[in-house]
């Protein structure tokens, strides 16, 4: 695939590359991710500084004109580094319901927020219960006068930890698994009945559990139109799994050339590993597994402006390329690697974390292989 970025976008990417080279090596990581705080709000606000954090915004919303490009571009280089901020939360999923269905002032407000650094939000929309449905919802919100009570439980909640907003899916109507009935709402996680228990995941980030208990919301807490947000947040979370493909591209780049340096180095035999042809041969399908990832990914992105089934189809085949993709290549890389790739000193293992759970995330292999199979019947 020939695709050739804007001026703007390399440049964006030579600072980025760099700020994580300098900033992101693999024990000050390792450090952050053991830290209590989990992040660095420093990094956050020079993101927010250096333009970064406003980038997928139109101008009139207040950011730089760009767009899922752009946002896939920033990705890929945070991929490389395992960067652990919450752009995918806040810039990608609260940003992108903001921009796509918000109010003037939600927008004003919101955005504005998202694009200084000041505020950080977290999407809440995964339940116990409800697998990859996003209409599969025991979360409710019940009207009260202009405004609704909110009751309810998300589970792992990428980002809660360190967010001051959560935007939340509930049922404002219907039965539950219904596409009717649908709707999305920003809310003050320091607002009376939020109840959140902070942890950390496998692959270094944070999450919570979080508990909504009677929470009062004002009408312009309701983002989109009330029990229609279900081809919104569709919209929104394939736009989601558009940068996380971009992500795990980085990832997989960084793993096969560590693997690939490894078995430079690494003798058995009294000769390099990586002359053994066995070896040679599966650090190249490691490789053809990367670019076909990529390839599938510039697609997934391009298309998120198409007609919807289009989208999905993209989507759903990018997802599915690279979740394949990124288990074959994290499990090779630690084959390769040895023990030694089971350590926490070894950065590779991290690699393979951070690889194996992108497949969870908005829907895994099985999940978007059905959806396809469906659209395209």
């Amino acid at each position: 695939m020939d695709f050739n970025f804007t001026e703007e976008q390399e440049m964006v990417r030579d600072g980025l590359s760099r700020l994580v080279r300098e900033q992101y090596d693999a024990e000050t990581r390792r450090g952050v991710t053991e830290s209590e705080a989990g992040w660095r709000p420093e990094i956050w606000a020079q993101l927010a500084e250096l333009g970064i954090l406003g980038m997928p915004f139109s101008e009139e919303d207040g950011g730089f004109g760009g767009g899922a490009v752009d946002a896939m571009v920033v990705m890929q280089e945070f991929g490389k580094g395992l960067v652990v901020e919450p752009f995918v939360p806040t810039v990608v999923c609260a940003g992108g319901f903001l921009k796509h269905a918000g109010t003037a002032a939600q927008k004003e407000e919101h955005i504005g927020a998202i694009v200084s650094g000041e505020g950080v939000y977290a999407f809440a929309y995964a339940e116990p219960r409800g697998r990859y449905n996003y209409a599969d919802l025991e979360t409710t919100a019940k009207k009260d006068g202009s405004g609704y009570v909110l009751n309810g439980h998300k589970a792992v909640v990428i980002g809660a930890p360190w967010a001051s907003k959560l935007i939340v899916t509930a049922r404002t109507g219907g039965d539950r698994r219904d596409e009717d009935g649908v709707s999305v709402f920003v809310v003050d996680k320091s607002a009376d009945g939020v109840v959140t228990r902070d942890y950390p995941t496998f692959d270094g980030r944070r999450a919570s559990e979080v508990y909504f208990e009677n929470v009062a919301l004002g009408a312009d807490a309701l983002i989109g139109e009330e029990g229609a947000a279900l081809p919104l947040i569709e919209l929104v979370t394939d736009e989601a799994v558009a940068a996380l493909c971009a992500e795990a591209c980085g990832a997989m780049s960084v793993a096969n050339a560590m693997t690939l340096e490894y078995s430079k180095q690494r003798k058995q035999f009294g000769v390099p590993i990586g002359k053994f042809q066995v070896l040679q041969h599966r650090m190249a399908d490691m490789f053809i597994e990367y670019e076909q990832s990529v390839s599938m990914t510039y697609l997934a992105t391009l298309r998120l402006d198409a007609a919807e089934r289009d989208r999905k189809l993209a989507v759903s085949a990018a997802k599915v390329r690279v979740g394949q993709a990124a288990h074959k290549v994290g499990e090779e890389a630690i084959q390769i690697h040895g023990g030694n790739g089971m350590t926490d000193e070894y950065a590779i293992g991290h690699y393979f974390k951070r690889l194996t759970l992108f497949d969870s995330e908005f829907g895994n292999v099985d999940h978007h292989m059905k959806r396809h199979i469906s659209l395209a019947s």
